[in-house]
């Protein structure tokens, strides 16, 4: 299985929530974690940036934050380039899709804990 660099924008420290979830589960299945979030922590070893900190090399960027306080964050991500955006079960966003097609970024609509389950990450 090949590393893929992720940032998990939306991270949080709740354990009950998809962000800590996909944290943990990334980290479990070896993938380098970068995570970004509105209060700083920590889950499975990786700290919680509350700034957009630089980023390069990233393979997919996972999405857990609602349409609205995605806009934020549209330049910042389609700046990093990563290869793809995965947005997750309430993000779906069909004008950030055009935005990242349009810059070459894959969109996958999709659960980054499913693809992960059953290894197609």
């Amino acid at each position: 299985m090949k590393n893929k660099k992720t940032v998990v924008l939306g991270a949080t420290t709740k354990p009950e929530k998809y962000a800590f979830l996909a944290i943990t589960k990334l980290v479990e299945k070896g993938h380098s974690v970068l995570a970004i979030g509105q209060n700083t922590g920590e889950v499975a070893g990786v700290k919680i940036y509350t700034k957009n900190i630089p980023l390069k090399n990233i393979d997919t960027v996972t999405l857990y934050l609602n349409p609205a306080r995605q806009r934020e964050y549209y330049n910042y991500i389609i700046e990093t380039k990563p290869k793809r955006v995965i947005f997750n079960p309430g993000t779906e966003n069909p004008e950030f899709y055009q935005l990242l097609q349009g810059n070459g970024i894959k969109v996958e609509v999709a659960c980054t804990l499913v693809l992960l389950a059953t290894n197609q990450y």
